[in-house]
């Protein structure tokens, strides 16, 4: 069982930066991979990058470029540094944990907010 923490979230003007943290404690052994997701109201959620514990990276094909994943593992934090921000990149995004044996994303954090103003 693991416990995430993201922070990082915040307001930015288009083309603009921002680094989303998440802080992931307890048994990192039981997980496989970190993935940053988003969510916008009325859309489903969207799995925008992930890196596993074995360098295994993925990237959205609209983040590609943009988005770096990327982890701390004295730290165990997994961060996602965004870059040429744009207004649909403005979302709630979140950070969950890939359980080992069945592969589910099941362990969420709560949540951090990414507003980009144009």
């Amino acid at each position: 069982q693991v416990q995430l923490v993201e922070s990082g979230g915040g307001l930015v003007q288009a083309g603009g930066s921002l680094r989303l943290s998440c802080a992931v404690s307890g048994n990192i052994r039981s997980i496989t991979s970190v993935g940053w997701h988003r969510q916008v109201p009325g859309k489903e959620r969207e799995l925008v990058a992930s890196l596993s514990r074995f360098d295994r990276i993925y990237y959205v094909d609209r983040v590609k470029g943009r988005f770096t994943i990327s982890r701390d593992d004295f730290a165990n934090i997994w961060y996602l540094e965004m870059s040429s921000l744009n207004a649909e990149d403005t979302a709630l995004y979140y950070c969950a944990a890939r359980r080992d044996y069945d592969g589910k994303w099941a362990t969420w954090g709560q949540g951090t907010q990414v507003t980009v103003s144009s």
